[in-house]
């Protein structure tokens, strides 16, 4: 696997990459609280069927640059960093899938750039406006969701997160997961990844940078193909999002697992990568010119 350093600006986005370079390209995005190794497993069999996959550590994850202030993890900033990946490997279109966060600025991405993509593949997070809607009316969605409130208090949720060697994070992901998903391997990269300075500041700023800038997709349809899988054994969100966010989907589907936590590129690594790998050879990328890689 190669170890790669692509710049946007002033960001440095550090990545895992593996595959020829003349294949697809096929980005998977990280959610909070992992790195590039929550894809860990799927990179190796797309690599084997040909796709050039990229992994980033997100911004504010890992060794990518961690901008201090919360306005640098809005959205629209965020999914700047997917086409700088782009431009560095000369393609004009890419496969993009996402988990968590990830998979919040891959929904953003597929909504601003529906041009570029070629499929969409998401785990676990609702289409932003049905999340946007389910909160407002859902008690126990709103209950759910206490974590987003509680980090918008300030120095408070580093100072927890920080404490005992970071117990909440490892605990967190121990007591959500299916037993045995996280392999020691996964929690060394985790705990190397929370122990850069400024790292648990950046990845609570992206919720942070959420509630101080609520907002609405102008255009809420997603064009692009799109597959949804969904862990129904999620404690943060509600599995009656996965099937709500059909309806702004024109060529969308969902696959639930029931025995299927919240962390399912872990939990259920074979099926996520067998299933991710079946939508994208559905979805080719058409032949492209020089012209469209800008």
């Amino acid at each position: 696997m190669e170890r790669l350093r692509i710049h946007n600006g002033d960001i440095t986005l550090d990545c895992r990459a593996a595959g020829a370079e003349s294949g697809e390209l096929v980005i998977l995005l990280h959610g909070f609280p992992e790195c590039w190794t929550a894809w860990r497993q799927q990179i190796q069999p797309l690599a084997d069927a040909g796709y050039r996959v990229i992994v980033p550590d997100m911004r504010g994850y890992g060794c990518s640059s961690r901008p201090r202030h919360h306005k640098r993890y809005r959205l629209d900033e965020l999914i700047t960093d997917i086409d700088a990946i782009r431009r560095y490997c000369g393609q004009s279109h890419l496969h993009l899938g996402g988990h968590d966060w990830g998979a919040a600025v891959a929904w953003w991405y597929a909504l601003h750039h529906p041009q570029r993509l070629a499929s969409l593949t998401i785990v676990n997070v609702p289409h932003p406006l049905t999340f946007l809607e389910t909160l407002r009316s859902s008690p126990l969605q709103l209950f759910k969701s206490w974590y987003i409130f509680f980090f918008q208090l300030p120095v408070i949720p580093e100072w927890l997160i920080k404490r005992g060697n970071y117990a909440l994070l490892r605990l967190t992901l121990k007591k959500t997961s299916n037993k045995g998903a996280f392999a020691d391997e996964d929690l060394r990269y985790l705990l190397h990844s929370w122990q850069q300075p400024g790292s648990v500041r950046a990845m609570v700023n992206y919720y942070r940078a959420l509630l101080r800038n609520i907002v609405r997709p102008a255009q809420p349809q997603i064009t692009v193909p799109t597959r949804i899988l969904w862990g129904e054994r999620d404690i943060a969100l509600s599995s009656s999002m996965a099937s709500n966010s059909l309806q702004y989907l024109h060529n969308g589907e969902l696959i639930s697992y029931p025995d299927g936590s919240h962390w399912l590129t872990h939990d259920l690594p074979a099926e996520v990568s067998a299933r991710l790998l079946e939508h994208i050879s559905r979805h080719p990328v058409a032949t492209e010119s020089a012209a469209d890689v800008l």
